[in-house]
């Protein structure tokens, strides 16, 4: 079927970006639902495997700053085809391993495809559609955007629990074989053709710079944030991010394209997104801790009350999605950031003894007040990119978003495990603080968003 009399381009670009999103989504949380099956399979201890997901997440973060020169260099179709073949097939091997080495090594070749699909993902659904429809498309796809992260716990619990560990990472491969045949079929090439050779410096301190920075946040709460080991990788990692910083800006041809954050409307909401994403995510994170430990809930309990956030999401982006042409991207932002600001506030009053059903309630509600934020910034961000810069401009968004969800966590993580006492007094505080992050979304996106910056995305305005 040629790519030009099938389906359109829009329908592809838009299953390929929510596939992207949904299988790397959960595949980054589902596996911690397995570590204590995984270490009594394999008789190990909880910090060997723990390297299932830190392998996974350290060859993620190598790869995504280059996936936009990727993308450009070798053309997105092959790039996504790529991608997704070898997360399809790292994922087998995954479910197939017979020891945790194999795993380890699995998930790390998981990771390498996971860090190149989504960005490419991302870069063809918003070139595939103009600014003026991005708002109406973000309606549709916001569902993966949210829906991976949720459902994770309350997917992994299930086939952990009924099933097989191995089920956790087999349930990948149907999927990916599908969109791979749908895609190969029917996805249009687009090629930017970058001037000059890889930059393998750029690469090497964009990878290597956010690689170990992400092991110090992931790894911190387990060794201690005074280990000599934690302390040097977030060190020599921070070091390197700003050495390729200032390395990258004065390349005429970077891995990373990191002037694009001189705009001034892709630079505000980069800023937002980082904040409300860390606490949306955070959130998912403390709140199955929270009912299993404080609560004393099953894992399915607690993974089908954090799922109703993202049925939240779902639910309110198909109306408020309309106000956005009259709205904007600063008033829906803002506005959003308050009202999950303010439900987190509401988790200061949920004690050991309350209803699963009041809290599921609340994790509704908080999904339906990230809707506005999420939709408005996914809407605009791209409004002032160019289609040669998108794939930079999709590397450099999604980078911000893995180091957002992965230091917030680390930072609800330490203020759990800081605070002595009873455990309840402990998630309230850390619910203080991702109520504190979400209140510095609504205050950038307040101070740094310009509506008139994002007109062309407002269509009928």
């Amino acid at each position: 079927m040629s790519p030009d009399r099938g389906v359109s381009q829009t329908t592809v670009a838009a299953v390929a970006y929510a596939t992207a999103i949904a299988m790397a989504g959960v595949d980054l949380q589902i596996v911690n639902v397995a570590l204590p099956t995984l270490g009594r399979t394999f008789h190990a201890s909880i910090s060997m495997v723990q390297w299932t997901v830190v392998g996974y997440v350290l060859s993620l973060a190598v790869v995504i700053p280059a996936s936009g020169w990727i993308g450009d260099r070798f053309g997105t179709k092959r790039t996504f085809l790529t991608a997704l073949a070898i997360f399809t097939l790292a994922s087998a091997l995954c479910g197939g391993s017979q020891s945790l080495g194999e795993l380890i090594v699995a998930r790390v070749l998981q990771g390498i495809g996971g860090g190149m699909l989504t960005p490419t993902g991302t870069a063809m659904l918003f070139r595939a559609f103009p600014p003026a429809r991005r708002a109406r498309i973000t309606r549709l796809v916001v569902l993966p955007i949210t829906l991976g992260p949720a459902s994770a716990p309350m997917l992994g619990g299930f086939l952990t629990q009924d099933l097989s560990w191995r089920w956790v990472f087999f349930v990948n491969v149907p999927v990916g074989i599908i969109v791979f045949v749908f895609c190969a079929m029917n996805l249009r090439e687009h090629r930017a053709n970058p001037r000059g050779r890889f930059d393998m410096v750029g690469f090497m301190l964009g990878g290597g710079g956010l690689s170990l920075v992400l092991y110090a946040l992931s790894e911190g709460p387990v060794r201690g944030w005074g280990s000599t080991t934690i302390l040097a990788s977030a060190t020599l990692g921070a070091v390197a991010l700003a050495l390729f910083a200032r390395f990258e800006s004065r390349l005429p041809d970077p891995i990373l394209n990191m002037r694009l954050l001189h705009d001034r409307l892709f630079r505000a909401t980069n800023i937002v997104s980082c904040l409300s994403y860390g606490a949306f995510v955070g959130t998912l994170y403390l709140t199955p801790s929270f009912l299993q430990d404080a609560q004393h809930r099953s894992p399915i309990s607690s993974g089908t009350t954090t799922f109703l956030e993202a049925i939240g999401v779902l639910v309110a982006s198909q109306s408020v999605g309309r106000l956005y042409p009259r709205l904007g991207p600063r008033r829906m932002a803002c506005g959003g950031a308050a009202a999950l600001c303010g439900l987190l506030l509401v988790f200061q009053l949920v004690e050991v003894g309350t209803s699963l059903w009041l809290v599921r309630c609340l994790m509704f509600l908080t999904g339906a007040a990230m809707s506005p934020v999420f939709l408005s910034v996914q809407s605009s961000m791209f409004t002032t990119i160019s289609h040669t810069d998108t794939g930079h401009g999709s590397a450099i968004y999604n980078t911000g978003r893995q180091a957002a969800a992965a230091t917030c966590v680390a930072i609800l993580s330490a203020v759990v495990a800081s605070v002595a006492g009873p455990r309840l007094g402990a998630f309230h505080d850390a619910y203080l603080a991702a109520a504190a992050i979400a209140a510095f979304a609504g205050i950038a996106a307040f101070t740094l968003i310009h509506t008139d910056d994002a007109a062309l995305s407002m269509a009928g305005r």
